[in-house]
C-alpha cells in the first residue's frame, strides 16, 4: 500500500500529525486508521511532534520521580 495521498486528498494538518503520534504512543490505533492517517500527514510534522512528545514524556517522568522521592 502506498503512503502517498491520492490526488484531491489534502495533506493533513499539524493537528492530524499530533493525533497520529498520540495514537502511536498509546499503541491502540487500528491498522486501517493508521494507514489512512499516514497517507494524509506531512512526515516532517510527524517527526517534530514525535520528538516533542518524547521530550515531554521524559521530562514528565523526571518531574514525577523527583516529586515521589521528595515526599
Amino acid at each position: 500500500m502506498s503512503a502517498r495521498p491520492a490526488k484531491g486528498v489534502p495533506k493533513g494538518s499539524f493537528l492530524r500529525s499530533m493525533t497520529l503520534v498520540a495514537w502511536s504512543f498509546l499503541g491502540i490505533r487500528s491498522r486501517q486508521g493508521y494507514q489512512d492517517d499516514l497517507a494524509r500527514v506531512n512526515p516532517l510534522h510527524v517527526v517534530l511532534v514525535g520528538l516533542v512528545a518524547a521530550l515531554l514524556l521524559v521530562l514528565g517522568l523526571i518531574v514525577l520521580v523527583n516529586w515521589v522521592v521528595s515526599h
